[in-house]
Order: C-alpha cells, then structure tokens, then sequence
C-alpha cells in the first residue's frame, strides 16, 4: 500500500515539474527549418521626410530713427529691386538737428585747429592742446551721428523682392526697431525638414538631399545642405534647413509641402540584409529567430527594420550581425528554444530533387 502511495507522488511531481517548465517540453520538439547567413548591407539608402517650403529671406523691416511717416510708396504684392525706397520719414527734423550740429562741428574745428597750431609754436599748454583734440573728437562724432540719423530717415530694400505687408499707413508714427514693411525673396528658397535621432546621428554619412512636390509630379528638386541645428526641439527632432533654386518655369511659393530624400551610405558593418521572410511581427515588434548552432535550437530577437529591397532582401539597422544565422522558412511555427533540424540545401546537379 505503502508503494503504490510513494509512486503515485513521484508521478504526480513529474507531472507538475513538466506543467511548470514549459521550455523543456518545448525544447523536446523537433521541426525542420531552412537558415540563412545574415549579410552585410553596403549600398546607399533614402530615407523620405515630409518638408515645408519658406522664403529664404521673409525679413521685416524697420527704421533705426523715429518719426511719423511721410511715404510708403511700394504697395503690397509690388516687386521692389535692392536699393529702392520702400519708406520714409518726415525728414524736417532731422534736418534742423543736423543744420545745428554741422554749424557746431565748424565752428570746434576751427577753434581746435587753431589752438593745436598755437601748440606747435609753443603758446598754449598741453591742457588746452588736449581739451581742443577731445572736443573735436567728440563733435565729429555727434555730426557723424546725425547725418546718418538723417540718412536712416529713408528705407531701402535690401533685396530684390515683393512686398508681403506694410504694419503703418502714411502720417502714422513709428518708434525706432518697429517694424514697418515685410519683404520676401523670390530668388531661391528653404526648405526645413525635421530629423529624428536616429536619423540625425547618422549626418555625416548623408551624400545628396532632393524634394518632390506633390502639385509637379515626376519632377525632382536638388537641395543644398545650409544648416543643422545642434539642440532638439520639444519634439525631440532636429531642423534641418535645405536651399531650393527655384527654376524659371516652375512657380514655387513659400508654405508649400514637399517630400524631402536623403541619399547616404551607410556605416560599415552597421545595416544588414536577410531574407524578408525571416522577419515576423509579435506584440508590435520586428523579431527574428536566430539560430543557434552549439544547441541546434532556436532563439527570438527584436530587430529594427529599415527598408524592403527589390532582390526579396529586408535591410536590418539594429538587431543582428553579419554571420549570424536565422530561420527564413517555418517561423511561425516555431517556438522559444525549441530544438530544430536544418533543411538540407538542393544540389546543384539535382534540379528539382528528381534524383
């Protein structure tokens, strides 16, 4: 009695070790899959990257002198050359202020002209040399000052361009700095794309950026690289900024979207290729099983896709390196250290395994 009863727990222990350890029971299953060799990727990759179109030079612009405003000559959608007035103040003021200063500078410079001469021969002490040198010195700059004050009384464009808003109408004041006229350059263009991380860590390896536009299709747009900024935004995305040279036929304006591509080699022995029917998807994530060739089993591991090849090959930016083996056939059906048998390649004098 006493037997039967120690049997009947041994048995119930193994049953409840082999409900517990679902890896072993797994471990005894045998399936016959195919591998491949995870290859390294050399060739150029693209990544695309939705942009906006701005104006190269969208400026407001403003005067350095206060005043009330006697034109505002250009008008909105006008297209002004560098140069041009596009603004001005009532100048009178201006005028008399620098008739008063000039009169004051003449008559310094005279004196001090006369009192360094008197110093040459010896007359006059070193103290009134000095005073004499220091007041022209500090006259000539107030006449300075405002004949430019003067000059500032006019504002020019400084740029071929359009005319986008005027913030004042005539006869209205303006403070110094305060902006009166917003101009835009339609010579050439930016565009601004936002790079994540991952993608900004990898900009010494960029070769060639380019755009599309949805509105001209079949033609592409070659960018020239002016800047990246250093700091992420809120986003945590990089900007980058692209010029555009509009051609002559295409009307291209400012605030449209376009496809941004970026051509780059990629870093040795960082991207690798395998068989795009080696990679599945569980719980969200790219995975792939490796195979283990010390165990004859089989493991997952997550990886990060980056592209999907003409060839049937799926380019691998993180997860696997080259050498390793991975199951490209049967993966759905296998599980975690489930032990496996290798499908014997085809030989190449047997087509079609007829013999």
């Amino acid at each position: 009695m006493l037997k039967n009863g120690m049997l009947s727990m041994v048995a119930f222990s193994l049953l409840c070790s082999a409900c517990g350890h679902g890896d072993v029971k797994n471990a005894e299953i045998t399936g016959t899959v195919k591998v491949e060799v995870v290859g390294n990727y050399q060739n150029e990759l693209a990544i695309v990257y939705p942009g906006k179109v701005k104006s190269a030079s969208d400026v407001n612009l403003s005067f350095r002198v206060a005043g009330p405003l006697a034109a505002l000559p250009a008008e909105v959608g006008a297209f002004v050359r560098k140069g041009q007035c596009v603004a001005e103040i009532d100048r009178r003021d201006y005028e008399i202020q620098l008739s008063a200063t000039e009169a004051e500078y003449r008559q310094i410079k005279a004196e001090a002209e006369r009192v360094m001469e008197l110093y040459k021969r010896g007359s006059v002490p070193v103290n009134d040399y000095d005073k004499a040198v220091y007041g022209l010195q500090q006259i000539t700059a107030k006449y300075e000052a405002h004949k430019n004050a003067l000059a500032d009384t006019r504002l020019t464009a400084p740029f071929d361009g359009y005319i986008q808003k005027k913030y004042f109408d005539e006869h209205e004041t303006v403070g110094a700095g305060m902006p009166v006229v917003s101009m835009i350059n339609n010579r050439y263009f930016e565009v601004e794309v936002d790079l994540p991380s991952a993608d900004y860590i990898r900009q010494n390896y960029f070769k060639s950026f380019s755009c599309t536009f949805d509105i001209f299709p079949g033609k592409v747009f070659p960018l020239e690289l002016i800047e990246m900024t250093r700091k992420a935004n809120l986003n945590q995305l990089y900007r980058v900024r692209l010029r555009l040279n509009a051609e002559k036929d295409v009307n291209i304006a400012a605030g449209m979207s376009v496809n941004v591509t970026i051509e780059y080699t990629p870093e040795e022995n960082t991207l690798t290729v395998v068989p795009i029917a080696a990679v599945f998807e569980k719980e969200g994530k790219a995975q792939v099983w490796i195979y283990d060739e010390a165990s004859g089993s089989v493991k997952s591991r997550d990886v990060v896709p980056r592209k999907i090849l003409k060839t049937g090959q799926m380019v691998i930016y993180e997860g696997l390196q080259a050498g390793e083996k991975v199951v490209s056939a049967g993966v759905h059906s296998l599980k975690e250290g489930m032990k496996v048998r290798l499908l014997k390649p085809v030989s190449k004098t047997n087509v079609g395994g007829l013999l």
